[in-house]
């Protein structure tokens, strides 16, 4: 079996060990993926972390950082070199680079992905290619059950199993030290509808009960001078780190009290599923998240959940989470248990060959 996919999501180092399971599974696999993908909150570069088994191949892309208007003018040469039985557009069905790959996919299978978990209705000619794209796919792989919702509500009605975009290495995330002071987490993009301000008002609060608590943000975005200013503002001991590497970050949960995802739902957007729950309930630490967008469900009962945009019920949890270390040790005894049975790389990588074998047994 010869499958081609196309995935600037791949840059990432972590995410590619996906690949390398596909690969064990008996798939002749060649990614696509580009030098660098220019992200609004800062250029991606390509990191080589995990190639055993595949071949992973850079090309060029038109529009990088546009995510509606992007694709891979190259393409059409590398379906004629690579000749795949199947090709797997690791993108969603309303953005030019699914139509591009449809386009020139012929006759061989195609799978598209998404994430989207808000039924938006897109101006032309984004909306006609949408359509055009789920009339024209031989399967259409969902993150989460909300995404795999909208797209019937929609009129999809052909092939469209749940399966997470990526995994996590349970042998990388692995629990460590419980550190010796509480360190609530976060990481992520620092952009208001992740709600980073919440948690720097909640750890605030529970800094003025007198408790020996301390914030560490890990990612980038344009809030971070604003963000900065409001812990300054209200004496908050908050540490940023900035960006991390992805070989990088199982290194940093291990010394992490609990994780916060303290994310809020906008009208054009709501948490698609938080991959850093995974990767932190892998090690071995409890998540405390909204019940926004997909974070209950990739929970589940491994953690704590506070009502959205809501301060006293996250002072809460955390509260809660400090004073009963018990409830703190189950909870990520059942994260890790969660992840091992439903979002290891292996899980992701044999439910996606499953869909594979069956669109070419048809």
């Amino acid at each position: 079996m010869r499958v081609l996919m196309i995935s600037k999501a791949c840059v990432v180092g972590l995410y590619q060990r996906k690949l390398e399971e596909i690969a064990r599974c008996g798939v002749d696999l060649t990614v696509i993926v580009p030098p660098v993908w220019e992200d609004p909150s800062g250029p991606h570069p390509l990191e080589r972390a995990h190639t055993e088994g595949y071949a992973l191949v850079e090309a060029p892309l038109r529009f990088n950082g546009n995510f509606h208007l992007f694709y891979f003018p190259t393409l059409p040469r590398l379906i004629r070199t690579y000749r795949p039985d199947l090709l797997h557009i690791d993108e969603e069905p309303y953005n030019l680079a699914a139509w591009h790959a449809l386009h020139h996919a012929g006759r061989i299978k195609t799978v598209l992905f998404t994430w989207q978990n808000i039924a938006r209705r897109y101006p032309p000619p984004f909306r006609w290619g949408e359509a055009w794209a789920l009339r024209r796919t031989d399967a259409l792989i969902a993150g989460t059950h909300g995404a795999a919702e909208v797209w019937r509500a929609k009129g999809y009605t052909g092939r469209l199993p749940v399966i997470p975009q990526f995994g996590v290495d349970p042998d990388q995330f692995r629990p460590g030290p419980p550190p010796t002071t509480p360190v609530i987490g976060y990481v992520g993009r620092l952009v208001p509808e992740k709600g980073v301000d919440l948690a720097i008002r909640a750890v605030a609060a529970l800094h003025r009960e007198g408790r020996p608590i301390r914030l560490r943000i890990v990612g980038s975005g344009p809030e971070r001078e604003s963000l900065a200013a409001l812990a300054a503002e209200l004496s908050a001991p908050v540490e940023f780190v900035g960006k991390v590497a992805s070989t990088e970050m199982p290194t940093v949960y291990p010394p992490l009290t609990a994780l916060v995802v303290p994310s809020r739902t906008r009208p054009n957007w709501k948490e698609q599923f938080g991959r850093v729950i995974t990767e932190a309930m892998a090690a071995g630490v409890p998540v405390i998240g909204a019940d926004s967008g997909a974070i209950p469900d990739v929970i589940g009962d491994a953690g704590l959940l506070f009502p959205e945009d809501d301060l006293a019920g996250l002072i809460g949890a955390v509260r809660r989470m400090l004073d009963s270390p018990e409830l703190a040790a189950e909870l990520a005894r059942r994260g890790r248990e969660q992840v091992i049975a439903h979002y290891t790389h292996r899980a992701v990588a044999e439910q996606t060959v499953a869909l594979y074998r069956d669109l070419l047994s048809t």
